[in-house]
C-alpha cells in the first residue's frame, strides 16, 4: 500500500516535527546521579537512604511539537499509525521526567517499560516467569566449572578500549565510535553512537569485549548509524523510549545468537528484574541493595544494580524505574517474532529491524516504506543478520520444541539421573 505523494509529504514532515520533539528528552542523563552518592552511601554501610535531587524539566515545548505532528500526520496507513505510536510514547516520556521522585514517574514508567508481573501477548506468560525460572536454574551452578583451562584473563581498561577498537574499527571503519577513558563514570562502560566511555579503573574479562560488541556496537550503534541515514525519517535514528525495549531485547538476542551470552551476564539482567519487583512490592532502596549483595556482588557494584531500579522512583519503594525489566521483556518478544517470522516463511523482515531504532509493531510500516523505496537497507548488519543460514536453521528448530512436553521429559530424566554421580571434575585437565 503506497502512499500518495501528499500523504508522503505529511508523513516526512509529521517525523521531522516528532525528531524535533525528541531531542530534548533525555530520560537517562535526566535521572542520573552524581557518583559521590554512591560513595557516601557505601561508607556509611548503607545506614540511610541516598539524598536525590533531579533537575526540573519542562516538556512544553515537545508537546508542542507533538500536536503540530498529531495535525499533519492524520490517515489511515500504517506509517501515520507508527508516527502517532512514537508521539505517544514521547509524551508519556516527555510526562515521566517532570514527576521524578513520585509515584507518577512510576505510572508513566509502567505504560513505557512494563512491569516485570505484566502479561506478554499470550496472556499467559510475564517475565517475572522468566526470571525466577532462571534464577532457580542458575543458583546452584559453579560458574567456574563451565569452561575448562582455568580463570580467565583480567584485562585493565586500557586493554580492553584496545581490544575493543580493533574489532570496531573492523566492523564500521571510518564510523566507530571513539572509546573515551573516564574517571567519573558509576557504571564500567557507557556506549553511544558516537563515543564509549570506559571507567579507568575498570577491570573486564575477554568475553566482556565480546559482549559489548555484539550488544552495544552491532546493534545499538549500528541501528542509530542505520537510522540517521533515513533522510526523510531520521527518528528512525533517535533511541527514544518507544523504542528501548525491542532495542534491547534485540541486543540481547544478538549475545545469544552470536554465543557472547554467559550465565554472568544472564543473572546480572535477571536480578535486575527481580529487584523491580521487589520495589513494586513495597521495598526500599537498602532492602533491595542488601539483595544485590546477597548475590555476591561488590557494594559500589551493588549501588549501582540499586540506583538503576530507584533513578528517577521513589528510594522508599512502589515505585521504581522499570525499564530495566525491557531485557528480558524485550528478549522474550524479539525472540518469539523471530521464530514466528521464520515459521511465516517471512526471514525477509529480520534484517528491517537493524534499519533503525523500532518497535515491533512498526513493521508494518518500515516494510510499506523499504517496499517503495522510502528508505535505505541497513548498512550496517551483525554477521549473524548478514549471512542467515545458522539463524534461520536455530529458529525453525526452535520453534518446533514448543511442541515437546519438557515436564514429561524432565521427569524421566530425574528418575534415571537419580543416584548418578556428580562428574564434573572427570575432565578437570590438572588431574589430566
Amino acid at each position: 500500500m503506497q502512499l500518495s505523494p501528499k500523504s508522503y509529504a505529511n508523513a516526512v514532515e509529521a517525523a521531522a516535527l516528532i525528531r524535533k520533539a525528541e531531542k530534548p528528552i533525555r530520560i537517562l542523563r535526566s535521572l542520573s546521579w552524581d557518583p559521590g552518592i554512591g560513595q557516601e552511601f557505601v561508607k556509611s554501610g548503607a545506614s540511610k537512604l541516598p539524598d536525590v535531587e533531579y533537575p526540573k524539566f519542562d516538556g512544553s515545548k515537545s508537546r508542542r511539537y507533538l500536536e503540530k505532528a498529531r495535525v499533519i500526520g492524520q490517515g489511515d496507513h500504517p506509517v501515520f499509525a507508527w508516527l502517532m505510536r512514537v508521539a505517544d510514547k514521547l509524551e508519556l516520556a516527555g510526562a515521566m521526567l517532570e514527576h521524578t521522585g513520585t509515584p507518577e514517574f512510576y505510572a508513566h514508567s509502567k505504560k513505557l517499560y512494563g512491569t516485570p508481573d505484566a502479561l506478554l501477548l499470550d496472556k499467559k506468560t510475564k517475565t517475572i516467569n522468566l526470571a525466577r525460572h532462571m534464577d532457580a536454574t542458575l543458583a546452584d551452578l559453579d560458574f567456574d566449572k563451565l569452561v575448562l583451562g582455568g580463570e580467565e584473563v583480567e584485562l585493565s581498561a586500557c586493554e580492553f578500549s584496545e581490544m575493543l577498537g580493533d574489532k570496531l574499527a573492523k566492523h564500521f571503519n571510518g564510523n566507530a565510535p571513539k572509546i573515551v577513558m573516564s574517571d567519573n563514570l558509576s557504571a564500567k562502560v557507557l556506549a553511544g553512537s558516537r563515543r564509549i566511555r570506559v571507567r579507568k579503573d575498570a577491570t573486564f574479562a575477554p568475553m566482556d569485549v565480546h559482549q559489548l560488541l555484539q550488544h552495544e556496537a552491532l546493534v545499538h550503534t549500528a541501528t542509530a548509524l542505520n537510522g540517521k541515514a533515513q533522510d526523510d525519517f531520521e527518528i528512525l535514528g533517535a533511541a527514544h523510549a518507544g523504542t528501548t525495549e525491542i532495542q534491547e531485547g534485540l541486543a540481547v538476542f544478538a549475545e545469544f545468537i552470536s554465543g557472547a551470552m554467559d550465565p554472568v551476564r544472564f543473572r546480572r539482567l535477571v536480578d535486575r528484574v527481580i529487584a523491580i519487583q521487589m520495589s513494586v512490592e513495597g521495598a526500599d532502596f537498602i532492602e533491595v541493595y542488601k539483595y544485590f549483595v546477597g548475590q555476591n556482588e561488590e557494594p559500589y557494584q551493588a549501588f549501582e544494580d540499586t540506583r538503576r531500579v530507584f533513578r528517577g522512583g521513589v528510594l522508599t519503594g512502589g515505585a521504581p524505574f522499570t525499564k530495566d525489566g525491557v531485557y528480558l521483556n524485550g528478549l522474550l518478544r524479539v525472540h518469539n517474532f523471530m521464530r514466528s517470522v521464520v515459521s511465516l516463511n517471512r526471514a525477509d523482515l529480520v534484517r528491517l529491524l537493524f534499519v533503525g531504532k523500532l518497535d515491533l509493531e512498526d513493521v508494518p510500516a518500515l516494510a510499506n516504506l523499504a517496499a517503495n523505496g522510502k528508505i535505505k537497507p541497513a548498512g550496517f548488519l551483525p554477521r549473524w543478520a548478514r549471512d542467515m543460514r545458522f539463524l534461520v536453521s536455530y529458529l525453525g528448530y526452535s520453534s518446533f520444541l514448543n511442541q515437546v512436553k519438557l515436564p514429561g521429559l524432565q521427569e524421566y530424566y530425574r528418575h534415571m539421573l537419580d543416584e548418578v554421580p556428580d562428574i564434573w571434575d572427570f575432565h578437570d585437565e590438572d588431574e589430566g
